[in-house]
């Protein structure tokens, strides 16, 4: 019988700023944040990742490479970022210069197991639980569905 080969959860090579706040076991690495952020259990934030001051992001999130976050937004459980559209049918794998990348703005809230494309997203916007973000979000509001649509002004 093979024996498997186990890696630990680990947090390494980051800039960290102020009174950050983290909830092992996770996943971080080659990210910045900035000051006052919480991260909790289970998530998985991937390098080159840039998280704004006073962000909270909740269990169980994967945030991959080439996402910007900006400040004071809160990101719930589960939300699940993507970098990789499928382009060829397949995933991209390890060649990042077929991944696309994501911009959150400032006093962005998205809810519980909401998936988020590579797209833009302008200040003070909510995007609902279990919605999907397929396409850039250039006016505040509230957002749900899939693909998420705007339901009302904030």
């Amino acid at each position: 019988m093979n024996e498997p080969i186990i890696y630990k959860n680990q947090i390494r090579n980051n800039n960290f700023g102020k009174n950050v706040r983290i909830v092992e076991p996770v996943n971080i690495y080659e990210i910045t944040t900035g000051d006052n952020c919480f991260i909790g259990p289970f998530c998985e934030i991937q390098k080159g990742v840039v998280i704004g001051n006073n962000t909270k992001i909740q269990s169980h999130s994967f945030i991959c490479e080439l996402v910007t976050i900006g400040n004071n937004c809160f990101i719930s459980h589960g939300v699940m970022f993507i970098n990789d559209l499928f382009q060829m049918g397949k995933p991209a794998g390890g060649d990042a210069s077929k991944w696309k990348s994501t911009q959150i703005g400032n006093d962005v809230s998205i809810g519980t197991n909401a998936t988020i494309l590579p797209v833009s997203i302008c200040d003070n916007v909510v995007i609902g639980a279990g919605s999907v973000v397929t396409k850039n979000i250039t006016e505040s509001g509230i957002y749900v569905g899939n693909p998420a649509k705007k339901i009302r002004n904030i």
